[in-house]
C-alpha cells in the first residue's frame, strides 16, 4: 500500500513538473502584451514589402462551404494581383470544383483512392503549381481548410510577420460555431488557448510555435528545399512541425491574422477526429520521438527549449496516467485478495482517483476560464450564460480524450473527411 501511494505521488509530481512551464506561458503573455502596447504607442509600424501568396485549399466534397471561404479571400485588404486561391478538389463526388471555379479559384482535380489524405493533396497542388507557374512564382503558400473564413486583414497581417523573416508561421484560430453546443465549444476554447497562451507565448520568447491543422504559412523555398510536401502521417501538421524543429528552424505566430474554423458538433464526429489525432501522435512518437527528444540535449538554447516543448506536446502523458491508474487497480486487488482489508484498500483507490480527477478538472477549468475571459471579445454568437456553462464543460470535454487515447492504441485508424455544413458568411459569423 505504501509503495503504491509513494509511486503515485512521485509520478504525478513528475508529470506536473514537466508541464508547469505552460502556466509560466500565461505570465509571459500578460507581461509581453503590456510591453507591446507601450512600444506601439512610441513607434509606428514600419512599411513592409508586399509578397505574392497562394491560398492553398484541399477540399473533398466541400461545395456547401467553399464558396464563402473564397469570397473572404477575394475580399482581402491586400492587392488582388498578389493573391491567388488554389483549390485541390480531392476525390470529390460533388460539384466542389465547379463552385470553386465560379468563385474565382484556380482548381486542380485529383482522383487517387490509394493515396488518401490532406498531405497527398497538398503535394499534388505544389507539383502542379511548379509546372504551371514555376516553383518560385509565389513567395509563400498559406494552407487553409475549405470550411474556414478569413478576416479581411488576414493576408496583410500575415505579410507583416512573413516580412520579419519567418519562413513558416501559424495564425489565430477562431470558431464559426463556438456556441452550438459543449462539443464545438470544447474544441473552440482549446484552439483559442493554443493561439493566445501557447503560440503567442512561444513567439514572445523566441522559441518555436506549432502548426495546427489550418491557417499556416510555408515559404515556397521551404517546399523546394524539402522536395514538396512529404508528410503523410495521420496528423501531417504536427509531423511537419516536429520535422521543422528537428531541423532547427523556428515557426512563427501571427496573432493579428484571424480565421474562423468550423468545429464538430456531434460526439461521433468528435470521436472519429480525435481518434485520428491520437493515433497520429503515436505515429509521430514512433517515427520522430528519439530525434525530437534528442534536441533537448543540444547546446543551442532555443532549439533545446523548442524540442522540449514539442516533446511534451506529442508525448502521450494521458496514456501514462491511464496506465498508472490501471496498474494501481491491479496491484490493489492483488494485495487485497483474500484480505480483510480489501474494502479499505478499494476505498483508498477510489479516494486517490477522485483526488486526481478533481485536480485535473480544476487545472483545465482555470485555463478555460482565463482563456474565456481574455478572448471574450473574439467569441461571437454565444450568449453569456452559454459561455459560463461551456467554461465548466471544457474540462469534461478534455476528459473524453482518455478512452480515445486507449482505443487508438488498438484500433486501426484511417483518414476520413468530416462533413462541414456551417455555410455562413463572414458577417454572419461575426
Amino acid at each position: 500500500m505504501n509503495f503504491i501511494i509513494h509511486m503515485n505521488t512521485v509520478i504525478i509530481t513528475i508529470i506536473s513538473a514537466l508541464y508547469v512551464y505552460q502556466m509560466f506561458y500565461m505570465g509571459v503573455v500578460f507581461i509581453g502584451e503590456w510591453m507591446q502596447k507601450r512600444r506601439r504607442k512610441r513607434h509606428a509600424e514600419p512599411s513592409v514589402k508586399q509578397h505574392r501568396y497562394a491560398a492553398v485549399i484541399s477540399a473533398r466534397n466541400e461545395s456547401n462551404v467553399i464558396g464563402q471561404l473564397l469570397d473572404t479571400i477575394h475580399s482581402q485588404n491586400y492587392p488582388s494581383e498578389l493573391l491567388d486561391a488554389v483549390v485541390i478538389a480531392d476525390n470529390c463526388t460533388d460539384d466542389t470544383a465547379q463552385v470553386a471555379r465560379e468563385h474565382g479559384a484556380i482548381v486542380y482535380e485529383r482522383f487517387n483512392k490509394k493515396q488518401v489524405g490532406k498531405g497527398y493533396a497538398l503535394n499534388y497542388a505544389f507539383q502542379h503549381i511548379a509546372q504551371d507557374k514555376g516553383d518560385s512564382y509565389y513567395d509563400a503558400y498559406v494552407i487553409i481548410d475549405a470550411d474556414n473564413l478569413l478576416d479581411e486583414n488576414y493576408f496583410s497581417e500575415i505579410n507583416k510577420t512573413f516580412s520579419k523573416g519567418y519562413r513558416i508561421m501559424t495564425s489565430y484560430r477562431n470558431s464559426k460555431n463556438f456556441g452550438t453546443n459543449w462539443i464545438s465549444a470544447g474544441y473552440s476554447l482549446w484552439f483559442l488557448r493554443e493561439a493566445k497562451f501557447l503560440n503567442n507565448a512561444r513567439m514572445m520568447l523566441g522559441t518555436s510555435c506549432a502548426v495546427s491543422g489550418t491557417g499556416f504559412l510555408v515559404a515556397s523555398e521551404v517546399i523546394r528545399e524539402r522536395g514538396g510536401w512529404n508528410y503523410h502521417l495521420l496528423t501531417e501538421d504536427i509531423e511537419f512541425t516536429v520535422d521543422t524543429v528537428i531541423r532547427g528552424e523556428n515557426i512563427g505566430y501571427c496573432g493579428g491574422a484571424m480565421l474562423y474554423d468550423e468545429q464538430p458538433t456531434t460526439f461521433e464526429q468528435s470521436w472519429s477526429q480525435r481518434m485520428r489525432w491520437a493515433k497520429g501522435f503515436y505515429q509521430i512518437v514512433a517515427s520522430y520521438g528519439s530525434r525530437l527528444s534528442g534536441g533537448i540535449f543540444t547546446k543551442h538554447r532555443i532549439k533545446k527549449f523548442a524540442s522540449y516543448d514539442l516533446t511534451m506536446t506529442v508525448m502521450p502523458a494521458m496514456l501514462i496516467t491511464i496506465g498508472i491508474l490501471a496498474c494501481d487497480l491491479v496491484m490493489l486487488l492483488m494485495a487485497a485478495f483474500g484480505s480483510t482489508y480489501m474494502p479499505h484498500l478499494l476505498q483508498h483507490m477510489l479516494s486517490s482517483l477522485a483526488f486526481w480527477l478533481i485536480g485535473y478538472y480544476s487545472s483545465l477549468l482555470f485555463m478555460g476560464a482565463v482563456t474565456m475571459i481574455t478572448e471574450r471579445k473574439k467569441i461571437r454568437n454565444c450568449p453569456l450564460w452559454k459561455r459560463i456553462l461551456y467554461t465548466f464543460t471544457f474540462p469534461l470535454f478534455q476528459l473524453t480524450y482518455f478512452p480515445i487515447a486507449v482505443a487508438a492504441l488498438f484500433k486501426k485508424v484511417e483518414w476520413k473527411p468530416i462533413r462541414h455544413e456551417v455555410a455562413k458568411s463572414l458577417d454572419e459569423v461575426r
